[in-house]
């Protein structure tokens, strides 16, 4: 999300296990919207998966208190000996997210978990587990893994098996509640798209072909489920992120993959909030409209048109306007400078290749390379957010480094400390650049493949992409080595470094 507001906003999703009455629903949204700071954007709840999703919005303590207080609702009135539903659920309280939204860092999100882990576990005697960017160990990131077996599979193992041992409160299970997963992640779009039959072994079957885990979509968690009160199933999917798997493309596979069975898609759903950039990529695809932004919505025009009491403090890099950051560059400071600069250049050239992707979507002409071209403009998505942030990632190396060189050096002791934090900060301004590179001709190798394969139309856009990247990755490349010289009292880091830079430096990807 943008950086920019006078206040820092941070997203919490709580999922509760409760979708068939209405009166519990109620009660839980008004003990978060009775927090002061807290505002409750939208409540969802579902009778066949029986799963309540809330999304608050506020400063992190404020949000961090309202959840707090959805919660204690939910433990009192939701027994899991009793509950039945076609979700996946652990406990009353089932998954509790925390999502940076505006001046807030992942960080910051993770530290807040945290914070509401360790109070909830303790004010209900209930085990939670830290998951996705909480996460206390690798295998515990992905939600699914971490709610394996369930409210009952979990109740027989907790305490019994380190494995299953939570991060927060007693090692047994709450015998009404069960435990809660609490976590801190970026935001995801719950979609679900609904097929025109009952047939649960197929929408079960569609659901592995499409989901990350299984080589299907980047950035797609999908099950099948049966909505008995309608007769049919359910190909559910979280998009943990819709610049690498956007909506229509969910929306296509599953589609395609139904229509190999005789089966039509009745109609899809979004559950909860969805990002305006989201909906208008999908409907930019579906309309195939040439050109087109979220800057051509009234709306938007309508918001950047509200008078603002005063400017925004400087945000990162990677935010600035188009002329903005080259005036950044351009003035009398050495930050942002050519990592940074090489950082953008890969950006721009995996958003190219994303482009031509796109350009080639959908199109019957180049019907045999769809599903490739799919998992190009996924991946070219991803590596295009990656070096955004490597952006200002770059920058911040500078300054520690510039920080180190400002340090005392009037005594053998402060010029010791001085020489370790000036070390540290090298290694630091070699790592960065270095990924930048690496990244970079992961790029070029995506823009020389789309080329290739890719629409005839926009093949000087892939050849744009492919020697922007190798620009990308030479400038970066040159950083490291230009930081590296400094570094002569550690020949054992300059040598792995070294040893990463020679195939880049030998095998230009454009």
């Amino acid at each position: 999300m943008s950086a920019g507001g006078e206040h820092p906003l941070v997203e919490c999703v709580p999922n509760f296990s409760e979708g068939r009455r209405p009166e519990v629903v109620r009660a839980i949204a008004a003990g978060a919207r009775a927090v002061a700071g807290v505002t409750v954007l939208d409540t969802e709840h579902d009778p066949s998966h029986n799963r309540m999703v809330l999304t608050l919005v506020g400063p992190p303590d404020a949000v961090l208190d309202g959840a707090l207080a959805a919660s204690a609702v939910a433990v009192e009135a939701i027994d899991l000996t009793r509950h039945t539903g076609e979700h996946p659920r652990m406990g009353a309280v089932d998954v509790v997210p925390f999502v940076p939204l505006r001046d807030v860092s992942m960080e910051t999100c993770v530290e807040l978990a945290r914070r509401f882990a360790s109070r909830f576990a303790e004010r209900f005697g209930i085990p939670v587990f830290l998951y996705e960017a909480a996460a206390t160990r690798p295998e515990r990131r992905d939600l699914a893994r971490v709610r394996e077996g369930q409210f009952e599979g979990l109740r027989e193992r907790i305490g019994t098996d380190p494995a299953r041992a939570p991060d927060f409160g007693p090692a047994r299970i709450h015998p009404t509640a069960g435990a809660t997963a609490v976590g801190a992640r970026p935001v995801l779009i719950a979609y679900n798209v609904d097929l025109g039959t009952d047939d649960l072994a197929l929408a079960r079957r569609i659901a592995r072909q499409v989901r990350e885990r299984d080589g299907g979509l980047p950035a797609v968690k999908a099950m099948g489920f049966a909505l008995e009160d309608r007769g049919i199933v359910q190909v559910s999917m979280n998009l943990t992120d819709f610049h690498r798997t956007p909506l229509h493309t969910a929306f296509r596979a599953v589609e395609a993959r139904a229509a190999e069975q005789g089966v039509a898609v009745e109609d899809s759903e979004v559950v909860g909030l969805v990002p305006l950039e989201a909906v208008v990529l999908a409907a930019a695809e579906a309309l195939r409209l040439r050109g087109f932004t979220p800057e051509q919505i009234i709306e938007t025009r309508l918001v950047g048109a509200e008078p603002a009491a005063a400017p925004d403090p400087p945000g990162p890099l990677g935010q600035l306007p188009v002329a903005g950051f080259v005036a950044r560059v351009a003035a009398p400071e050495p930050v942002p400078g050519g990592g940074s600069v090489a950082a953008l250049a890969g950006s721009l050239a995996a958003s190219l290749v994303a482009m031509v992707c796109r350009l080639t979507l959908g199109r019957t002409r180049y019907q045999a390379v769809q599903e490739r071209i799919a998992a190009i403009e996924g991946e070219a998505a991803a590596r295009q957010a990656r070096l955004l942030e490597l952006v200002d990632r770059d920058a911040a190396a500078y300054d520690g480094v510039a920080a180190a060189l400002r340090l005392p050096r009037s005594d053998p002791d402060e010029r010791a400390a001085r020489q370790g934090r000036l070390a540290d900060a090298l290694r630091a301004a070699s790592e960065v650049p270095l990924e930048t590179a690496e990244e970079a001709a992961q790029v070029g190798r995506l823009a020389r493949e789309v080329a290739e394969i890719g629409n005839r139309n926009a093949r000087s856009d892939a050849e744009t992409a492919a020697l922007l990247a190798q620009a990308a990755v030479g400038s970066a490349c040159r950083n490291v080595r230009v930081n590296l010289d400094g570094l002569g009292d550690d020949p054992a880091f300059v040598a792995a470094m070294s040893r990463r830079l020679a195939p880049l430096e030998a095998r230009p990807p454009g």
